[in-house]
């Protein structure tokens, strides 16, 4: 199944992959448990032997946990996206200019150019004007 999400199509996984992926999570699961000291988690084993018995023989039955999956991961997608960009914007992002704005950085020359200048043409410096300056830029 393809979705489209603005100029990507997203594909979902098959129900093989999906099924061995659960029974590794819950194989998982029961042995973080056991080696906690909690003991072995029985019914996590008879859930993994299940999923990987169905990934193996009918991989079919796990269409619908497949798509279910796959539209909890589009929708967990647009939630968390925004709210990460939000959080480096607010965190990171608004502080630095702030405090760049406190101590008088201006590093894209955004300040009005004095009275006497009547434009925002910068004079290159003479080092500046080589013809190679523009050479081996990266």
């Amino acid at each position: 199944m393809l979705k489209q999400r603005g100029h990507h199509k997203i594909e979902m996984g098959s129900e093989r992959a999906f099924g061995f992926v659960f029974a590794a999570f819950f194989l998982l699961w029961g042995g973080y448990s056991l080696f906690s000291g909690g003991g072995y988690h029985w019914w996590s084993l008879g859930i993994a032997i299940a999923f990987a018995a169905l990934a193996l023989f009918y991989p079919v039955a796990l269409r619908p946990l497949n798509r279910a999956w796959f539209l909890f991961g589009l929708l967990l997608g647009q939630v968390v996206a925004p709210l990460v960009i939000t959080l480096v914007y607010v965190l990171a992002v608004a502080p630095t200019g702030i405090l760049m704005r406190r101590l008088g950085k201006d590093p894209l020359h955004l300040k009005h150019p004095p009275s006497t200048s009547a434009t925002f043409w910068h004079d290159r410096s003479g080092a500046d004007r080589k013809m190679g300056s523009m050479k081996n830029q990266f």
